[in-house]
């Protein structure tokens, strides 16, 4: 996707932003202008003890050029009352497989392209100078920091110790000898600064989510590299972790990290390439450019945890590290549909490792990895993946070896109930239904919690929840069979059809023609759909019930960006996600519309479909779910351009139009869920 220079405006500029990362869930970010808006920004944020304790170590780099003794800033930032104009020189940026800045001074174009080092914690950067005039000197001059990534420098005087050799430096900041910066660039003369700090570099996205938005930042010293006239020349930039960093070629990283996307797309086979490159199309290139695009978005979620030795993902960029829940609603989009089958397998591994009280850890502490258990469903959304896993690769072999035991486990813990952290799990005797939580807890996928106060606690028997129990019941019964453990699989068929009895008699609301979200809770809400669209509906999708719910999930919440998380006009409603942590955390899941719902109902109506004996109603419920992929299709092609994550997908949009996304600027199911829709 290319931008040129109308569009590389301060006010379109600032809403778009692009993000590559390292397979450890390090990551290099920033806007389109080159201009941090973030403290999540950085060219590299490395994880300490991946994929967690992720550190901003460089900042950005700020380039300037000078001819005939006339210096050219290319850089730009933002300060409170003003901003620096270098983006006024950017003629174009692109980001394909990686960033590339465009800028134009006099006769001198510079291409900037960033790339990171996949599996390391190193940035590298490559300019590529076309000098059509007089000599000229080019400056660049890193700018670092060594913190969290959630928290923020202010007042901060940075302590450098710097170990130079020719153009190789090694910083330590603040006496930190364990974890030094190591940077090198290819030509010109390192000149070292003294207590140089940048002050009160400004972060408009973190005062316009209710955070201190200034800064201090250090800048360590400068390359000058000098410039022939009339010549192309290409000078590189890394900085790194790693130590051996004069040893690293920019360009055949760039290169490697190209033909990694290519084979990875190549797995795909979604597109499949003609064999005359010159007889493809515009429709056929522009596809291919799509399938790139969202081939580098999915890979962008699956990171590698080196002390467990297995893969995993991580829910969204910039700030959230791998949850149990997002991994499970994003696993067939992400592994299955692009045949990552390998990654699969380690994923369900990674999920199952630490499974304890029947609960699959719903994430793991950013500070020690200590697994977390405040999930009530990522447990039961794991049976629908490994049925999933089975039907794409029927490898029962994986299954029933390493996994089987692990959902057994977790059958048998939640029959006995589980009390820990109030999770207060138990099955009702009398309808057979599953209930839990407390009014304190937030253990389902509406989690938003400001401080002690929940937004939306569902504590009790909640619709998904035991939607998804059933399907767990079912999938666990087939296991069985295929096991021949036929006793076993009579006594979880008998639970399901108790639970599938009590469940309508229960969740029916006849006054909204819909389902209760929790039972004594008429509000409408989209998690009805998990009724509908599992693997093992608990309603059957073209029942009476079944067509009510999606005519209300139509009416009520359905839009072109995903489906509200309540419906309008019920008390509470929020349209909006914007503000200061409180008010965003009351409309997370009060109104604000989320991509990755479209999944349930693109498979409620595939269920739909499967279920309809009718031919002439089958032929209609399939233009139906056509149309509703077409129309997918084309606004999320629009919105991945938009504003967030060139190429990626936002967590959340507003209710209300233009519908502006909002949280995270790339979030693993709201990619998984579309590209699992859509057809390429």
């Amino acid at each position: 996707m290319k931008f040129s220079k109308k569009d590389l405006t301060l006010e379109e500029g600032l809403t778009k932003e692009w993000i590559i990362t390292n397979g450890l869930g390090g990551y290099s970010s920033s806007t389109i202008l080159g201009i941090n808006t973030r403290k999540y920004h950085g060219l590299l944020v490395a994880p300490l003890t991946p994929p967690a304790r992720r550190f901003v170590i460089l900042s950005k780099i700020d380039e300037s050029i000078e001819v005939d003794n006339q210096k050219y800033d290319l850089y730009a930032n933002l300060g409170v009352n003003f901003s620096s104009n270098g983006y006024k020189y950017l003629e174009e940026f692109e980001k394909d497989y990686t960033p590339i800045y465009t800028y134009k001074v006099n006769d001198i174009t510079i291409k900037k392209i960033i790339c990171m080092e996949n599996g390391k914690n190193t940035v590298c950067v490559l300019y590529k100078v076309y000098n059509n005039g007089k000599k000229a000197k080019f400056t660049l001059a890193p700018i670092i920091t060594f913190r969290d990534f959630h928290t923020m420098n202010t007042n901060h005087e940075y302590n450098l110790k710097q170990t130079i050799k020719q153009n190789k430096v090694k910083i330590e900041v603040d006496e930190n000898s364990s974890t030094p910066i190591y940077m090198n660039a290819s030509h010109g003369t390192y000149i070292e600064h003294f207590n140089d700090t940048f002050r009160n570099m400004y972060y408009i996205q973190e005062e316009k989510r209710g955070f201190y938005p200034e800064e201090n930042l250090s800048v360590p010293g400068r390359f000058e590299i000098e410039i022939p006239e009339k010549e192309t020349r290409e000078y590189t930039f890394v900085c790194s972790l790693e130590e051996n960093i004069e040893e690293i070629d920019v360009k055949k990283i760039i290169n490697k990290e190209i033909v990694r996307i290519n084979e990875l797309m190549s797995k795909t086979e979604i597109l499949p390439r003609k064999t005359d490159i010159t007889k493809e199309t515009k429709q056929d290139l522009s596809k291919r450019e799509l399938l790139r695009d969202f081939t580098i978005a999915v890979d962008n979620f699956i990171v590698y945890r080196p002390h467990f030795g297995l893969y995993t993902i991580i829910a969204g960029y910039p700030w959230f590290l791998d949850w149990g829940r997002d991994s499970l609603i994003s696993f067939e989009g992400l592994l299955l549909k692009t045949k990552r089958y390998d990654v699969a397998k380690d994923v369900l591994l990674t999920l199952i490792k630490d499974v304890k009280f029947g609960l699959v850890p719903n994430g793991y502490s950013g500070y020690d990895n200590r697994p977390l258990y405040n999930s009530v469903d990522s447990a039961l959304l794991l049976f629908e993946q490994v049925h999933k896993y089975l039907k794409y690769t029927s490898d029962y072999d994986f299954i029933e070896q390493q996994v089987y035991n692990k959902l057994m486990h977790i059958i048998e813990s939640f029959l006995r109930g589980i009390d820990v952290d109030n999770a207060n799990i138990f099955i009702d005797k009398k309808d057979f239904l599953l209930s839990a939580g407390t009014e304190d807890t937030q253990i389902t996928w509406m989690d938003a919690k400001y401080g002690n106060h929940c937004f939306t606690p569902r504590n009790g028997k909640a619709v998904e929840i035991n939607a998804l129990w059933y399907n767990a019941l079912k999938i666990i019964e087939e296991l069985c069979i295929k096991m021949k453990e036929r006793e076993r699989a009579h006594k979880y068929a008998d639970l399901a059809n108790k639970c599938k009895e009590s469940f309508e008699k229960s969740f029916y609301n006849k006054s909204k023609k819909c389902l209760y979200d929790v039972i004594g809770d008429n509000k409408v809400r989209p998690n009805q759909l998990f009724a509908l669209s599992l693997s093992h509906p608990i309603i059957e999708p073209n029942s009476k019930i079944g067509k009510e719910i999606i005519e209300t999930v139509e009416t009520k919440l359905l839009n072109k960006c995903g489906l509200k998380t309540l419906a309008k006009g019920e008390k509470g409603y929020i349209a909006t996600y914007e503000g200061d942590a409180f008010r965003r955390d009351s409309s997370y899941h009060q109104g604000v519309t989320w991509p990755w719902l479209l999944g349930l109902y693109y498979d409620a109506i595939k269920n739909s479909i499967e279920y309809e004996k009718d031919k002439k109603k089958k032929t209609e419920l399939e233009e139906k779910l056509k149309d509703f992929k077409e129309n997918v299709k084309k606004n999320f092609v629009k919105e991945m351009y938009k504003d967030g994550a060139i190429g990626s997908i936002s967590e959340v949009y507003n209710s209300k139009a233009p519908q502006k996304s909002g949280g995270t600027i790339a979030q693993a199911w709201s990619v998984a869920e579309i590209f699992r829709i859509i057809d390429l």
